[in-house]
């Protein structure tokens, strides 16, 4: 039998926003994306698993609707729609689209009313139709052949079980048969959509009522047989209503759609722009299944359109393939927009361009190469801008072909396009000729990531000394939750859509090398780059300028690119030798929790497969789990640390799986990270991720590496020096971020217990446990005072704070009663902190930073709530960060100044690693402990630890 699913829309994007409402799922960017992410997951389970013939995804409008004419009141009292839900739900239709599935909309009708228009349609075709919601108001369309498919309450974000209501589940829930489900609904009516009923008869009542009499309209032709007084009083009081409610909560089957159900049929979707748009929202999984066999979708599609019942021409069914970008409607591409892009393949033009660059003030610089990682890619060119629309190539790979330029019309005439694949300038000689001017102090640099530029050219031994303005990163400072990729800004500032990489050198299996495209094609595409950035400097530089945030990117972020280059290309030595004594050692720590972890469970079973170990703790040790997924239970970490103490096996899978991590992601992750070339570990340091401010580290990440075990803090012994004449040297803020909250709320008694260099949780243990005296301070209560003092700095509250410490709701609110009692201008801090929030929609650190809180006056207390923790710890975290840039900053240009040996390594959070020349090392304590301090002036001191040893271990 044919199957027809028709998905109500808005159900089913409400079901998944708020069914991980105090857990939300972010995307890079920090934006809430569950309901895309729940909506997405029902989509393709239908796909994959129920292969339906016809398909369709049904949309409320914003229009008034017949209820609405009728019954003005009907769902005015709803909350408005959550601050972070209008852009998902416009995600979604977006990504509705590029499945190229069917969307249908109809104003003056409820996509309840066009599924059951098309349900009807469909039965008398013998065709099995599902509605795809969890709305109980479909319960009247149910028949024999309709079912609603309802997504379980327990899947998050609409993954886990679905159940399949039909006619016995509707007599199961109301007791009653499909066709009678609105008279009951009409005698209860519908408190979520503000419809009345008969006050005072709620579902018990009216499912009795409707046993007994059949109808509404029966109970009134017999109400003197009502026997109870009240209830015969409130049913004769409330009879408009019943009839009111009944005709409010009655799905409509006729709706105006001139459309068959047998149109409603998916084609092929457009897999790479649902790759992209999947990468754009970090949901990895899904872009996954479509990264392979990238196949276009079909053109557009439109089924005309009949009349509403407002006369308007109102049905909208879109299927919708690759050849329409509709965001990008009036977007601008390199066809529409009058360019001069030279291509520059001899050395005397290249002299000439040369020539001409070094008179500019501003230069756009770009390079084109054979991958992405520095110290394996090769320069195949480069691209210069100093005018809009204008732009230069200049093409290093291939043999160098001897040919006199054409210059009777000019450098900058068009050139004649070259047919052989191979041109360009000798390398050698591009690079001697390019160096003067990418080392001249006068021009000044624009790049978009001109980081990577700064260390592909490093590599070929140009010092790029005037890096002024990267795009990249100005729109960072901009706006951190914004996308920042050359294509999304130009798209944002520009209106126009650049040449896309993937059309030039493909995607996935089908990736060529850029050294093997036409130099015609990259010409075009090099020169647009150089371009679109020099016009994306004048666009940000300006909209920074106007905010007052330009002082913190020349001060702080553009200085710091070559600062994190320099580190990034020295790299740290790491000493396979220790890796693999470590791999060992962890291999046998692994092998024993095995055996324990077997004679826990009194049986062998496969420790890493999540069903065996879920029945070995359900049936076999009869131990309780609290999570399900898709597939049955949850054994996740939190799971396990819910089992502790009820059963030894929870503490001993958590080791494991510890250990288990280290070996792979640490030990082995780190061993393959080493390049053959340098036999050094070039972490990639990242300055756009964090909104606050912070930097963080991948291709490895050096900054998670654990260190509250010794098993992690072990794999430290591994980051060593070059040689016996140098030592590794850490510098490390001491409680930087509760030394900045001090400052910014001036608590006399926070600030005293920094400047008379107490212990400051000590100090609160005191405080809010009435304590006499230091010796009273048990470490267990110090533990607890240090969760109180770093969870006031990320905004937490009594549930968070009892979770992390166990112990009760009512305990852990006594205890930040009593810390803002003892500090009282921290309350006030963050109270006025949320407050100018609250009047702003951002906050900012000490140094300017902005982060923009968009949910902050959101009507859902837990969305809100997020958004003011947010709000308390930007601030303290943001000038955390700020202090050690600047610090970063000042020694890196000392250390250059003086030429030394020494060099500054890694950063990781609060903490800078440097490999120190021994003969430099006491100076080099001095400069580096000097400039920490004095990074950001404050009213506690900064206190600055500095340890050295022969590894990381031993300096930290």
């Amino acid at each position: 039998m044919e199957k027809l699913f028709l998905i109500d829309a808005m159900a089913m994007i409400y079901r998944a926003y708020f069914a991980l409402i105090g857990r939300p799922l972010k995307d890079s960017k920090g934006n809430n994306v569950s309901a895309i992410y729940g909506f997405v997951n029902s989509l393709l389970r239908i796909i994959d698993e129920e292969k339906p013939d016809h398909l369709a995804v049904c949309f409320d409008t914003e229009k008034p609707t017949f209820r609405h004419k009728e019954f003005p009141q009907y769902k005015a009292q709803r909350a408005d729609i959550p601050d972070d839900m209008p852009w998902q739900i416009n995600e979604v239709k977006e990504i509705v689209k590029l499945f190229n599935i069917p969307m249908i909309e109809l104003p003056g009708f409820e996509a309840d009313d066009i599924i059951g228009t098309l349900v009807k349609q469909a039965e008398k075709e013998n065709v099995q139709s599902y509605m795809v919601t969890p709305d109980k108001d479909y319960m009247q369309l149910i028949s024999d052949k309709s079912f609603m498919f309802k997504p379980s309450k327990t899947s998050s974000g609409s993954s886990g079980d679905i159940e399949i209501v039909g006619v016995e589940g509707v007599k199961n829930k109301f007791g009653v048969l499909p066709e009678k489900v609105v008279e009951v609904l009409g005698l209860m009516g519908d408190a979520a959509d503000n419809i009345p009923g008969v006050k005072g008869v709620g579902e018990k009542t009216a499912i009795s009522l409707i046993q007994e009499y059949g109808s509404i309209d029966e109970i009134y032709s017999n109400i003197e047989k009502i026997q109870k007084p009240k209830l015969k009083e409130i049913l004769v009081k409330d009879k408009d209503n019943a009839y009111l409610a009944k005709r409010l909560v009655t799905i409509k089957t006729d709706v105006p759609l001139d459309i068959n159900f047998h149109h409603l049929v998916c084609k092929e979707p457009d897999k790479e722009a649902l790759y992209r748009r999947f990468e754009e929202l970090n949901m990895k999984t899904f872009a996954r299944k479509f990264s392979s066999g990238l196949k276009f979708g079909e053109p557009v599609e439109a089924i005309k359109a009949t009349k509403g019942d407002d006369g308007d021409v109102s049905l909208k069914i879109t299927i919708q393939g690759s050849k329409i970008e509709e965001p990008l409607k009036e977007v601008k591409t390199i066809n529409d927009v009058k360019h001069d892009y030279y291509l520059i393949k001899t050395e005397s033009a290249l002299d000439k361009l040369i020539k001409k660059l070094m008179t500019e003030e501003f230069v756009s610089f770009d390079t084109e190469t054979t991958g992405l990682d520095f110290n394996e890619a090769k320069l195949v060119g480069m691209s210069f801008s100093y005018q809009e629309n204008q732009g230069f190539y200049v093409p290093v790979y291939g043999e160098y072909i001897s040919q006199e330029a054409e210059e009777a019309s000019g450098l900058f005439a068009e050139t004649k396009k070259e047919t052989k694949p191979n041109v360009g300038i000798d390398i050698i000689t591009a690079i001697k000729k390019v160096k003067p001017f990418l080392e001249s102090k006068k021009v000044k640099l624009i790049g978009q990531n001109i980081k990577f530029d700064y260390l592909l050219m490093k590599k070929y031994g140009i010092e790029m000394a005037n890096v002024h303005f990267d795009t990249m990163v100005g729109s960072y400072i901009l706006d951190p939750s914004k996308e920042h990729n050359m294509d999304s800004l130009s798209v944002q500032w520009l209106k126009y859509k650049p040449v896309s990489i993937t059309e030039l050198i493909g995607k996935g299996k089908n990736e060529i090398n850029m050294a093997d495209v036409d130099v015609n094609v990259v010409c075009d595409y090099a020169s647009e780059d150089a371009d679109v950035t020099l016009q994306l400097y004048h666009r940000i530089n300006y909209e920074l300028s106007k905010l007052n945030l330009i002082k913190l990117c020349e001060e702080i972020e553009f200085p710091l690119i070559k600062v994190l280059g320099d580190m990034e290309f020295e790299g740290i030595k790491v000493d396979k030798r220790v890796l693999n004594i470590l791999d060992k050692e962890l291999q046998k720590l692994i092998e024993e929790y095995e055996q324990k972890i077997y004679a826990e469970a009194g049986k062998k079973f496969n420790i890493n497969s999540p069903s065996q170990l879920a029945e070995i703790l359900t049936k076999t040790l009869h131990l309780e789990l609290t999570k399900k997924t898709k597939t049955g239970y949850s054994t996740d970490v939190s799971v396990l640390e819910e089992l502790k103490g009820k059963h030894p096996i929870a503490e001993s899978l958590l080791e494991y799986r510890m250990m288990t991590k280290l070996k792979s992601t640490y030990v082995d992750g780190l061993l393959k990270s080493i390049n053959a070339g340098t036999g050094r570990v070039h972490t990639s340091f990242n300055q756009i991720r964090a909104a606050t401010g912070r930097l963080s580290s991948v291709n490895p990440n050096l900054q998670n590496i654990p260190v509250r075990t010794e098993a992690g803090r072990n794999l430290r012994k591994a980051f060593v020096p070059r040689s016996d004449e140098y030592e590794i040297m850490s510098a490390d803020y001491s409680q930087v971020e509760l030394r900045v909250m001090a400052h910014y709320s001036g608590d006399e008694n926070f600030i005293n217990a920094f400047k008379k260099n107490r212990d400051i949780h000590t100090e609160t243990a005191m405080r809010v446990f009435n304590l006499k005296a230091k010796d009273e301070v048990t470490p267990n209560r110090r533990r607890k005072a240090k969760e109180v003092n770093f969870g006031i700095i990320y905004g937490i509250g009594a549930f968070g704070l009892a979770n992390r410490l166990e112990i009760k709701n009512s305990e852990a609110k006594e205890i930040i009663d009593r810390y803002f009692k003892e500090f009282p201008r921290v309350y006030e801090y963050l109270e006025k902190t949320k407050k100018f929030a609250r009047e702003n929609g951002y906050v900012t650190t000490l140094k300017g930073r902005r982060r923009y809180l968009p949910q902050i006056n959101n009507q859902n207390n837990a969305v809100k709530g997020e958004a003011e923790r947010m709000a308390i710890n930007m601030p303290i975290q943001g000038t955390a960060a700020d202090m050690i840039k600047i610090a970063m900053i000042e020694i890196h240009n000392i250390f250059r100044e003086k030429k030394f040996k020494s060099k500054m390594l890694l950063q990781v959070h609060d903490e800078l690693v440097f490999e120190v020349f021994k003969p430099e090392m006491e100076e080099v304590k001095k400069i580096v402990h000097r400039e920490m301090k004095n990074a950001i002036k404050l009213d506690v001191p900064i206190e600055v630890e500095i340890g050295t040893g022969k590894n990381w271990y031993e300096a930290h």
